[in-house]
């Protein structure tokens, strides 16, 4: 594969993480509405997997990240510097907490993420509206080149951004279900000890 068609295949696998997060978002609000549902089952299938989704996503933007700028010979430009500082780390977080099966993981894995996902924003923009005042140098490392450009707005911080985004939302479906595990259990007006209880509380 060329230079070109390796651009493009990261230009298409970053529009399919975003629906992915859109869809992740939406099945929570669903879930949220009626957890008995197929949407809510769906979103709990999720739930179960939600640490090596974001793992998987993780490595790969490392490895795309270090194919453009070790074999494709991108020069990296500060803000690209900044996100990789951010998106390094994920993919051993995350699969050290995944090994140990750690409910927490999003604890350590959300901030680096927001941190990466704020400057991404930021790059994403400038890159889209490149005539405005910016730190960058200007030359072979401004944060104004578009080494990839597909479909007339997915950039290299577009995908860095996708990929953050769906990280963020994967931790975040993680950390629900350590809320959904507190929620009280209903009491069952049958069981005749809760009965006894709730007389007892009653009589109080």
């Amino acid at each position: 594969m060329s230079e070109a068609d390796f651009a493009r295949l990261f230009a298409v696998l970053s529009l399919f993480v975003w629906a992915a997060t859109v869809l992740t978002i939406v099945l929570a609000v669903l879930h949220r509405r009626n957890p008995d549902s197929s949407a809510g089952y769906l979103f709990e299938d999720i739930r179960g997997i939600a640490v090596w989704l974001a793992f998987a996503v993780a490595l790969f933007t490392t490895l795309g990240s270090l194919y453009l700028s070790q074999i494709a010979h991108f020069t990296p430009c500060p803000l690209c510097w900044y996100q990789r500082i951010c998106m390094y780390p994920l993919f051993v977080a995350l699969l050290v907490g995944g090994l140990r099966r750690d409910r927490d993981v999003w604890a350590y894995v959300i901030p680096p993420a927001v941190i990466g996902a704020v400057i991404a924003t930021y790059h994403t923009q400038l890159q889209a509206f490149p005539k405005q005042a910016h730190f960058c140098h200007i030359g072979i490392d401004s944060c104004t080149n578009r080494y990839i450009w597909e479909f007339g707005f997915v950039s290299i911080p577009f995908m860095s951004l996708a990929a953050f985004s769906f990280i963020i939302a994967m931790m975040l479906v993680v950390r629900s279900g350590r809320f959904d595990e507190l929620e009280p259990e209903p009491t069952d007006a049958s069981d005749p000890d809760d009965a006894l209880s709730l007389s007892a509380r009653g009589a109080s």
